[in-house]
């Protein structure tokens, strides 16, 4: 594999396996039983793409546990805090939208990625699905549930522009994709009776930085719990 193809598989392993953790953290906490398992699963289905991508790059659990902050390629979006079940709810729209459009360009490619793109799209063809869903439920829901939801969408706007950033190694119309994703999005939104957000899709200084290995301030405290386990019995094996 290519240089440029490693800086790619690291950046896309890392967003799998940074919203996989994200996802988890919901696990005995979501509001239903049934959203316990569907975010379980998708959980699953993330840490499998990230398992797959960091193999590519070197010893999958090194690369998870033992990097530090600095060393991370993923995007800012999918460190976001949970937050309530609406925050969730609208990063996973967010990306699942993006992840579909690019896995499905990448499929139709003859590149390093099409593989696993070809198997991966359908996995994330159901994210997006249970995004929708609860997007349209929690928006075209209570008086409250609109109004969450839309406070959630609002607030994570400004990290959706650093996905169209391009990324070494994939050949990809990233100005296309972003306009699929933009015609995706505010489709989904309008049918759930929200407002979409006219606000910049960047965060000023932070446009791109997560591919730059530059983070918000909760990404530190959730990679601690995650390489807690990892790093404090170096060597171990269960």
């Amino acid at each position: 594999m290519t240089t440029t193809a490693h800086a790619a598989a690291l950046a896309l392993g890392d967003d799998a396996l940074v919203l996989s953790h994200r996802l988890g953290e919901w696990a005995g906490h979501a509001p239903v039983l049934e959203e316990d398992v569907a975010l379980a699963n998708i959980a699953l289905d993330l840490l499998g793409q990230a398992r797959f991508l960091l193999s590519l790059v070197g010893d999958e659990d090194e690369l998870a546990y033992l990097r530090e902050e600095r060393a991370f390629r993923n995007l800012q979006l999918v460190e976001q805090p949970n937050g309530d079940f609406a925050h969730t709810i609208a990063r996973q729209l967010y990306f699942s939208v993006y992840q579909r459009l690019l896995y499905e360009e990448l499929a139709a490619s003859d590149g390093e990625f099409t593989a696993l793109a070809a198997k991966a799209v359908k996995e994330v063809a159901y994210h997006q699905d249970h995004a929708e869903h609860w997007t349209l439920r929690l928006g075209d829901g209570t008086a409250e549930s609109h109004e969450r939801m839309g406070r959630a969408c609002e607030a994570l706007w400004k990290f959706t522009g650093e996905m169209f950033q391009p990324v070494e190694g994939l050949d990809v119309d990233w100005r296309a994709l972003e306009a699929r994703w933009l015609a995706s999005v505010t489709a989904v939104l309008r049918r759930a009776t929200l407002t979409v957000p006219d606000g910049p899709r960047s965060n000023g200084w932070a446009a791109g930085a997560g591919r730059q290995g530059l983070h918000t301030e909760s990404f530190g405290r959730m990679l601690a719990e995650m390489q807690h386990l990892h790093r404090s019995h170096p060597g171990a094996s269960w």
